[in-house]
């Protein structure tokens, strides 16, 4: 029991609770420097595969899933029962301080560090102590008077409990971080995903292209709803500075009602119920149609991604079942795929072989592709980008160039082999992210008490003083003052010359009026 008493004292100081802090800050590194398994698993798996050995042990160390791992978990639960343990009762101390009376005045008021003696009262003991404490409410001081056995009057005040309410706000703000923190952790997730105008998305895993769950979430906890981009519209200035985009969706929660319209703006998300959609980038996706030498004609629908603010955009489109022979008497051919890697420019410059684009919107386009034919190498079992070629494929000489040209929309090129491609024109992309995040509302309320408790706590300043009143005769009072600041405050001397006012002028028979103030 002892052992245990002395660990929980141990551990509920305020030194234990910043080396915690500290613990946990430096646990969360390997998280933003390696990859993480619940945000992208390939480039975990890509890291093991470059990284046999080391990777080995980190992924036994839970390096690849840090923010779910036993001994991040362990910090973090050991930081939250220290905070925990060791504002309690700071907080039941201070409601007791709050709701008890100031303490009584000392027996020697000239030794405190602000004193002044010898002050005349026009009343007796009681009625100048009814006075003094009523100046002293008026000045917000919480003030109570006591009576003495040997006929003096005291009266006791204080002011200045806002700073330690403060630096609780601020720790139990800290609290709350942690908890917000740790829902979202648990039971938070996302999905990224990128939409072309006319296609719809629904809220399950398959369909994501990027994904991370909490650690407490499954794929079956997801909210049903679905999600159609209808249009897109960007507005840009002379220089092609962005200065609007806005997406009309549309979108259901239920299969069986009837969808509902939104316009999704970068600043303005699709709120539903479970998840959040947000609008996080656009760009244009070329429509090719590409016939093959059997006449069967093929139509897909590429997204390019930018690689520039003018939207220059690059990208791929993929046809592995071109050249098939319609009647199904020879074998399937896949040295005769065929794809198409180019540049996407929306308005094309003066000079076409600067090779970007000179404004965003599509004021000129045209799009710049290399004709490529062999095997795609998409039967390897060897994962691929959707956004470029296999250089793996082109390095062995299984995927070679056959041509090149630089295409307007409606224009067709024909292939040394007799096949054609024709650019039929764009069609605009956008990028949505749908998170839900439950400790969202904990964390934002636990950043605005953490600020104003801090700015509460760096300005609130402790002090007491206290009266000792006694009859001086004549129906007057002798009243001796003392005050007490608990840190070094300038200001407080000039509080206590005011306080020195609410008492009363000297004493007739004492010249001059003797007001001390000590060092600590």
């Amino acid at each position: 029991m002892r052992t245990a008493r002395a660990f929980w004292r141990s551990l509920t100081s305020m030194r234990t609770a910043l080396i915690l802090l500290l613990l946990l800050a430096i646990a969360a590194v390997p998280g933003s420097v390696l990859p993480q398994r619940s945000v992208n698993p390939e480039s975990v798996n890509a890291y093991l595969a470059a990284n046999p050995g080391s990777g080995r042990w980190l992924d036994r160390l839970w390096f690849f899933d840090v923010y779910s791992s036993p001994w991040f978990s362990a910090i973090y639960l050991l930081l939250f029962a220290s905070l925990l343990g060791c504002l309690v009762p700071r907080l039941r101390q201070h409601f007791t301080n709050l709701v008890s009376a100031p303490p009584d005045a000392p027996s020697r008021l000239d030794r405190l560090p602000h004193s002044a003696t010898d002050l005349t009262g026009a009343g007796d003991p009681p009625a100048t102590a009814a006075k003094l404490k009523a100046g002293l409410k008026g000045q917000r001081w919480r003030a109570v008077v006591r009576d003495q056995t040997d006929g003096t009057v005291t009266v006791s005040a204080e002011k200045g409990y806002v700073k330690e309410t403060g630096n609780l706000v601020f720790h139990f703000a800290l609290l709350a971080l942690l908890v917000g923190v740790a829902l979202g952790s648990w039971y938070g997730w996302h999905g990224n995903r990128l939409v072309v105008a006319g296609e719809e998305f629904c809220n399950t895993l398959i369909q994501y292209d990027e994904y991370g769950l909490g650690a407490r979430t499954t794929a079956s906890d997801l909210p049903p709803f679905c999600v159609r981009l209808n249009a897109f519209r960007a507005e840009y200035l002379d220089n092609g500075q962005p200065v609007q985009f806005t997406a009309d969706i549309s979108y259901v929660e239920d299969p069986a009602a009837a969808p509902k319209a939104w316009r999704l703006e970068v600043n303005d998300p699709l709120r539903l119920d479970g998840g959040n959609v947000y609008l996080l980038g656009h760009g244009y996706a070329p429509v090719l149609r590409y016939t093959d030498r059997y006449g069967a004609a093929q139509t897909t629908v590429a997204p390019f991604l930018p690689d520039d603010g003018m939207l220059t955009s690059s990208g791929v489109a993929k046809f592995p079942d071109a050249n098939v022979d319609p009647d199904g008497t020879k074998p399937r051919d896949t040295s005769a795929q065929v794809a198409f890697a180019g540049v996407y420019l929306p308005t094309l410059p003066a000079d076409p072989s600067v090779g970007k684009s000179a404004f965003p919107a599509e004021r000129d386009p045209a799009l710049m592709i290399v004709a490529y034919q062999g095997n795609l190498g998409l039967g390897s079992g060897i994962p691929q980008s959707v956004y470029e070629l296999s250089h793996r494929q082109i390095a062995s000489g299984e995927l070679k160039q056959v041509g090149e040209r630089m295409l307007r929309p409606g224009e067709t090129w024909t292939l040394p082999d007799g096949s054609r491609v024709e650019f039929v024109g764009t069609r605009q992309w956008i990028t949505v992210s749908v998170r839900h995040d439950p400790g969202e509302k904990i964390v934002l309320f636990g950043a605005g008490a953490l600020l104003v408790g801090l700015m509460v706590s760096l300005s609130g300043r402790r002090r007491r003083v206290w009266a000792r009143i006694a009859p001086a005769g004549d129906g007057r009072s002798l009243i001796s003052l003392g005050g007490l600041a608990r840190s070094q405050q300038p200001s407080f001397a000039d509080e206590f010359a005011r306080v020195v006012a609410l008492a009363g002028p000297p004493h007739e028979t004492e010249r001059p009026l003797a007001v001390a103030e000590k060092g600590h």
